[in-house]
């Protein structure tokens, strides 16, 4: 997984959380059961990381249609959220 992307998408957890990044890990659980993230702070975080993605200049797409699948979600951990934000990077124009 790309370091860049890792940090910026812990970061970004962490801020919205109010927690020291160092806090989150691969494994933690974004959304569902156990989850640290409640509906507001989950679009708290995704307004986040578009932001962030357009200062790295691509446009980040959290809006598809298995985003929010407890199955496939990118919303699953944070890794998962980190990996496609990383891919979504490496795509973009």
């Amino acid at each position: 997984m790309d370091t860049m992307a890792r940090e910026t998408v812990f970061g970004a957890i962490a801020a919205v959380l109010g927690k020291a990044s160092a806090e989150i890990n691969e494994e933690s659980t974004l959304i569902g059961v156990g989850g640290l993230l409640d509906s507001m702070r989950l679009i708290e975080l995704c307004v986040s990381l578009e932001d962030k993605a357009q200062e790295m200049g691509f446009e980040f797409d959290w809006t598809s249609d298995v985003a929010m699948s407890r199955s496939r979600s990118m919303f699953r951990t944070a890794g998962s959220l980190a990996h496609n934000f990383a891919e979504q990077s490496r795509q973009r124009p």
